[in-house]
């Protein structure tokens, strides 16, 4: 058996600290430089530097609605995103996926609509738009209408073994609706 290591750098960069051959291996902030020696040298390196954010194209006539350059795609730690070309002096970002508005009006304020956001880890669940100032939420997918039961102003489409039915959104009835 070959003693290769499965990943070479283009450079044949060394360490260091040890004078071995480093290698590329993948983490969970993206792939890093290593010392091949690991666990006996410790020494890493980053492909990039952290505070870079990679141009991937120049948004052709967009223009910063702050300060007037260019806006560009970038890849940054939470996928793709729009910013300014003029960064750090201008830090407009847009999100390239929108959240999707419910068109249902948020019970707690009044004034917001419910809007679907998916959490650190995935899920989905439904927030207020006019969020710090009202912080409602919701875990189920909202529907307009009144509770029969507490006449509470929101519903929810719950799945369960019975398949997909309404039930009340607030915490204090939770019934499910009739057919």
């Amino acid at each position: 058996m070959s003693n290769q290591l499965p990943f070479a750098t283009e450079k044949n960069e060394v360490c260091p600290e040890c004078g071995a051959p480093l290698v590329i291996r993948n983490g969970t902030h993206g792939p890093f430089f290593a010392c091949s020696t690991y666990p006996q040298c410790h020494y890493i390196k980053p492909m990039r530097p952290s505070t870079e954010n990679p141009i991937i194209k120049v948004l052709e006539g967009q223009a910063c609605p702050q300060c007037g350059h260019d806006l560009v795609l970038k890849q940054g730690r939470f996928g793709m995103f729009i910013g300014c070309s003029n960064y750090p002096e201008c830090e407009h970002i847009e999100l390239i996926d929108k959240p999707d508005e419910t068109k249902v009006s948020c019970p707690q304020c009044n004034t917001g609509h419910l809007l679907q956001r998916k959490s650190r880890f995935g899920k989905t669940f439904y927030a207020c738009d006019s969020y710090p100032t009202c912080q409602f939420i919701i875990n189920n997918k909202p529907i307009a209408g009144e509770c029969e039961f507490c006449h509470y102003p929101l519903l929810m489409e719950k799945k369960g073994t019975q398949g997909v039915r309404l039930c009340c959104a607030s915490k204090r009835c939770g019934k499910p609706q009739k057919e």
